[in-house]
C-alpha cells in the first residue's frame, strides 16, 4: 500500500512512476485512487506546463485545452491516468472532484489565497 501526492511538477517529475517502482509489485495488480485535486475547468497553466508533459509523452496534449494568450486548461486527472496506464496500472478510480470549484467541500490556496489543510487516509479492509 502506498499514498502519493503530487502537483503538476511532481507528476511530470515521476512521482507516480517512482511510487509504482518502489512497491515492487506487478502494476497490473495495483489499484489507484485519484483523490481531490484542481479540476480541468479551473486549472489554468502556461506553455511551460504543457511542454513539461508533452516532451515526455506527446499524447499528454489531450489533457490541455487552449484558452488563448498562451494559456491552457489542464486536466491533471487525465495526466495522472495516462501516467498510470503507461506504467501498466489499469484499475484507476476517483478523479471527479475539483478543489477550486467545490468551495463547500475543499480548501484551495489557488482559489482563496490562504493556506489550509486537507487530510487523506488509506487503509485495507478485510475481505
Amino acid at each position: 500500500m502506498a499514498a502519493a501526492h503530487a502537483g503538476w511538477r511532481g507528476l511530470a517529475g515521476g512521482v507516480l512512476e517512482n511510487t509504482i517502482a518502489a512497491m515492487q509489485a506487478d502494476p497490473a495488480d495495483l489499484l489507484a485512487w485519484l483523490g481531490p485535486a484542481i479540476g480541468p475547468d479551473a486549472f489554468e497553466v502556461g506553455g511551460d506546463v504543457l511542454a513539461a508533459f508533452t516532451q515526455a509523452d506527446p499524447a499528454a496534449e489531450a489533457a490541455f485545452e487552449p484558452i488563448g494568450s498562451g494559456k491552457y486548461l489542464a486536466n491533471i486527472y487525465l495526466l495522472a491516468t495516462q501516467t498510470l496506464r503507461r506504467a501498466g496500472v489499469s484499475q484507476i478510480y476517483g478523479g471527479q472532484h475539483c478543489t477550486v470549484l467545490e468551495r463547500d467541500r475543499f480548501f484551495s490556496y489557488r482559489r482563496d489565497g490562504q493556506t489550509g489543510r486537507m487530510v487523506s487516509t488509506v487503509w485495507l479492509s478485510p475481505e
